[in-house]
């Protein structure tokens, strides 16, 4: 089956029409988790606007409820949603259940929490160490945990893991996110067999620079426009929508044979 294609509002200079229309993900729950701004308020969107029940978590509760007005405003469909902070891994597995029971076995989850702070090699103690690990990396194990026993009585699902390029800016780094991100695509291909054997697939998707209105606020500057122009291949902007188009694709059945593998949607970063 064909994807079929429907116009959605262009930004300028992005490249972005049209978005993809995939029939088979309409009435298949999806769990998100960071889905309250940025790249995952637009997956929030982007699914819902194929017409699947959407739940997510945050912990921006003022941001989370401004995604909901805002969706209602579009007459698209309200998802479920409940504040939780994702370090807490029983208040994350109760979130799964609860979501669950409202909407039905998730088949499809999408693991988009993550906190870039900037941070320096000297800086960095063990409960700062622990903290962003529990973040960036154990959220996304104990997710999967929590979600594919649902799955399994789908007869199947599909898992984004979002994972990160490590790229450092001139307005610093943070090697602690980078190796908690590095570690989903272990985390990915080590999962890929067993699950795939319930035909459950799962990928990670690695975003470049996404013009996220906080990326915008805190780092886009003169002189970074210039790296962009530099770095990437492609001179438009990386956009949430770009994330979003790509993870709808990988959740749908159009990418029924694809697993344990990593993408990368960065505009040809160098």
């Amino acid at each position: 089956m064909s994807a079929e294609t429907t116009p959605i509002p262009a930004v300028q200079g992005s490249g972005v029409g049209k978005g993809a229309i995939y029939p088979d993900l309409a009435g298949r729950p999806v769990f998100i988790t960071g889905g309250g701004s940025g790249i995952g308020a637009s997956l929030v969107e982007g699914f819902a606007r194929q017409g699947a029940p959407v739940a997510f978590v945050d912990i921006d509760e003022a941001a989370s409820d401004a995604l909901v007005e805002r969706m209602q405003a579009q007459g698209l469909a309200s998802p479920w949603w409940r504040r939780v902070d994702v370090t807490d891994i029983e208040a994350l597995r109760q979130a799964v259940l609860d979501g669950a029971s409202a909407l039905g076995d998730f088949h499809i989850l999408v693991n988009n929490v993550g906190s870039d702070d900037r941070h320096r090699l000297e800086e960095v103690t063990p409960d700062y160490w622990n903290q962003r690990v529990a973040i960036n990396q154990r959220a996304a194990f104990f997710a999967i945990q929590a979600a594919v026993p649902g799955m399994r009585r789908c007869g199947g699902g599909a898992i984004v893991n979002l994972g990160s390029t490590g790229w450092q800016s001139k307005t610093g780094g943070y090697p602690v996110y980078a190796t908690a991100k590095s570690s989903v695509n272990g985390l990915t291909r080590g999962l890929a067999r067993e699950l795939g054997a319930d035909r459950i697939r799962i990928n990670v998707l690695t975003p470049g620079w996404v013009m996220t209105e906080r990326q915008v606020t805190l780092w886009l500057d003169a002189d970074s426009e210039r790296d962009l122009l530099r770095n990437q291949c492609l001179p438009d902007k990386v956009l949430p929508e770009d994330i979003t188009a790509m993870t709808l694709f990988l959740a749908s059945d159009q990418a029924r044979a694809i697993t344990a593998q990593e993408f990368v949607v960065d505009a040809g970063w160098t």
